[in-house]
């Protein structure tokens, strides 16, 4: 799953990466290490620029809620629980589905959060039987230190209580699309603790590597299979993960801080 990343990308560097056309300093948001669900993020994606003449796709960088909401919900009160959508389901889910289609979008941030526990306590989580507390946290991280695309999903929602010209009128959320967790050997492993991202949760964000970002963009492609032929997890062994202080724990909590790798877990897991 992905429950807590961390974005601290400025939008000057995003918007050149992604080859962004259209981006409103208005929208600036500070840098964040502990991006938790409800929190506005960054999300590139392509749409036509509202009552602009030319109504072609035009590439953006918008500041999005995290937290979907479908068009069709009557209150946004489910966006908390709307924050991932599974690869393998994502294309007949009602939440979902329509903004599979033609609402795709790349969520950029430096790598996610997650926490591990003992083998048993996960293996029940697993079967469904046992709600897992979290305990160590690590940070997964491209291993060159480029940006983790995360494959997402935006929707628009109408507040029916307000009138049409109320800045709050109109919600733009958004989803994490998540796959199965890599088994392969990580590209660097901390010294004491996991070998493979499976070992730390059985579920990962979907890293989109750059030769897909144009074609999971396009709003023109809207054949299912193909879309989803785009949700093939990307090579093994591109990422790292490390031990952080379980300070990340709390959401009050925001610093660079939060990344700095600890020479030894705080917790005790077992693998």
């Amino acid at each position: 799953m992905c429950g807590r990343y961390a974005a601290s990308r400025r939008p000057e560097d995003l918007t050149g990466l992604f080859r962004v056309e259209k981006w409103e300093p208005a929208e600036t948001l500070a840098p964040d290490w502990n991006v938790a669900p409800t929190k506005e993020v960054y999300a590139v994606l392509e749409r036509p620029v509202k009552d602009a003449d030319d109504q072609r796709p035009v590439r953006q960088l918008r500041a999005l809620k995290w937290g979907l909401v479908p068009s069709w919900a009557k209150s946004p009160e489910g966006a908390a629980r709307m924050i991932n959508a599974r690869a393998e389901t994502v294309h007949e889910k009602p939440s979902f589905r329509r903004p599979f289609v033609s609402r795709r979008c790349i969520l950029p941030a430096d790598g996610y959060y997650e926490w591990v526990t003992g083998a048993d306590e996960r293996q029940l989580e697993e079967k469904g039987k046992k709600k897992r507390p979290r305990k160590q946290p690590y940070f997964v991280t491209p291993a060159d230190g480029s940006v983790f695309a995360m494959a997402g999903l935006y929707e628009f929602w109408r507040d029916r209580t307000l009138p049409d010209d109320h800045p709050m009128a109109w919600w733009v959320t958004c989803s994490v699309i998540t796959t199965e967790a890599e088994t392969t050997p990580l590209a660097v492993a901390p010294a004491e603790g996991p070998a493979a991202l499976a070992d730390i949760h059985p579920r990962m964000p979907l890293m989109l590597t750059p030769d897909r970002w144009d074609a999971w963009l396009d709003p023109s492609r809207t054949d299912i299979e193909e879309l989803k032929g785009l949700l093939t997890p990307p090579p093994g062994g591109l990422m790292r993960a490390y031990p952080v202080a379980t300070a990340v724990s709390n959401v009050r909590n925001n610093g660079p801080e939060l990344l700095e790798e600890l020479a030894a877990p705080e917790a005790s897991t077992l693998f």
